[in-house]
């Protein structure tokens, strides 16, 4: 066996064209890898700026103030979800999905959902990243290499003769086929683990993103071979797989998307942003006691404290309003984040139909840049702005003096990792 894999490595070495795919492979790879690596430090960057501009902004605001209403008002606080390690190899939902938000104290969901109202379907494009490259460019450079393994022996007569004086099938076929795809499973797989090195990502993910590469190519050599079996010309090998691709990684999927959205329809992010803002647009011309009634149902502890002049502007019925507006919207955002989360899993059962998308999944929940991080993400930042409401509240509601030394205790947000 060693002695044909060396027998065969030594053909493939002066076959031009399998060795300008192979070439074209490395070349794809490093791009892909390169890329990657440079828009995670561009986000990583980005958020260390914004983390100092922040602090920043956030302590001139508060200097400015006297009252615990006008302080939560003007003051901003950064929340982000940083790239993991990982996150250069699969971008993933960090490209159609806002991961970093400025927030204040107003009504939430409108600050969240602000960035989702633009078309998220042009996200779908995305980055030319390396899951692309490993989950829909590779099994096609894998067809390019095998394809007309036995079909140019059969075309130039030779196969009977390469078989007779090979022994058997397996030991011609195999080797050859072999050397291909650990060449092509090589060259793909240098730059991605000398970015994981670079990046810092750890031995056991970058295993596992090695194994999902190789088993990948493994089930296309399997396609390839039972394929190439077939008694027919070289090109029309190349159609006929060439259209196996194209119904794994395109048809299938967006026949599998098209069902799913149809199965789980999800309201857009402008629609909840448009609730929030008319109910609290709306709040101004309502009786206060309309505003504080609601509020107390959620926060019972400050009924003693609910009481609003129904002339003049208080702080408290401000900030009540802003939770009203949250409060409305939230059966549309529980409805919202509960389709996604279905959509998601009718995509992963999905995937299992289409190698190139399981891939890619795969890639993405090694990166944490899938649906679940997102919507990690967001619901962070809701816990985060309740976070603040319970420094705020027990010190607007019952209306105690302002200290700005208690304002060095506000809470600070830390990203889930």
């Amino acid at each position: 066996m060693i002695r044909s894999i060396t027998r065969e490595a030594r053909f493939l070495a002066r076959d031009r064209g399998a060795l300008f795919w192979l070439a074209l492979a490395f070349l794809l790879s490093i791009v892909a890898v390169s890329f990657g690596i440079a828009e995670v430090r561009e986000q990583r960057e980005t958020i260390a700026t914004l983390i100092e501009e922040d602090a920043a902004d956030r302590a001139n605001a508060l200097a400015g103030h006297e009252d615990w209403g006008s302080a939560a008002y003007y003051a901003f606080h950064l929340t982000y979800a940083p790239p993991s390690q990982f996150a250069f190899a699969a971008l993933g939902q960090r490209d159609s999905k806002s991961w970093k938000h400025r927030v204040r104290m107003l009504a939430l969901e409108g600050q969240i959902n602000e960035a989702d109202t633009r078309n998220a379907d042009f996200g779908l494009v995305g980055r030319f990243d390396f899951a692309f490259l490993a989950a829909s460019v590779a099994p096609l450079l894998l067809i390019l290499l095998l394809y007309d393994l036995r079909a140019s022996e059969r075309m130039m007569r030779r196969h009977d003769l390469l078989v007779a004086t090979a022994g058997s099938k397996g030991s011609l076929w195999l080797p050859r086929a072999l050397v291909r795809v650990a060449a092509l499973a090589l060259l793909l797989l240098l730059p991605l683990w000398l970015g994981a090195f670079v990046e810092g990502a750890g031995f056991g993910m970058t295993l596992q993103a090695s194994a999902i590469v190789i088993g990948s190519l493994l089930i296309w050599w399997l396609i390839i071979e039972l394929v190439g079996r077939i008694d027919a010309s070289p090109s029309v090998l190349l159609t006929s797989l060439v259209g196996v691709w194209l119904a794994l990684a395109i048809v299938i999927p967006a026949i599998s998307k098209a069902s799913i959205e149809a199965a789980n329809p999800v309201p857009d992010g402008g629609e909840i942003l448009l609730l929030q803002r008319e109910t609290v647009n709306d709040a101004w011309d309502l009786p206060k006691v309309a505003t504080m009634e609601p509020f107390v149902e959620r926060h019972p502890e400050y009924g003693d404290h609910a009481e609003i002049g129904e002339m003049g502007f208080e702080w408290k019925w401000y900030y009540a309003f802003q939770q009203a507006g949250d409060q409305a919207a939230e059966p549309l955002v529980q409805q919202y984040r509960a389709a996604r989360l279905q959509r998601d899993q009718d995509a992963a059962l999905a995937s299992l139909l289409s190698p190139p998308s399981l891939v890619e999944r795969s890639f993405e929940r090694l990166a944490d840049t899938d649906t679940l991080s997102m919507i990690a993400y967001e619901d962070s930042v809701r816990a985060y702005h309740g976070e603040l409401r319970a420094f705020y509240y027990p010190l607007m509601f019952p209306e105690e003096p302002f200290d700005r030394e208690l304002l060095e205790a506000l809470p600070a947000y830390s990203p889930k990792r």
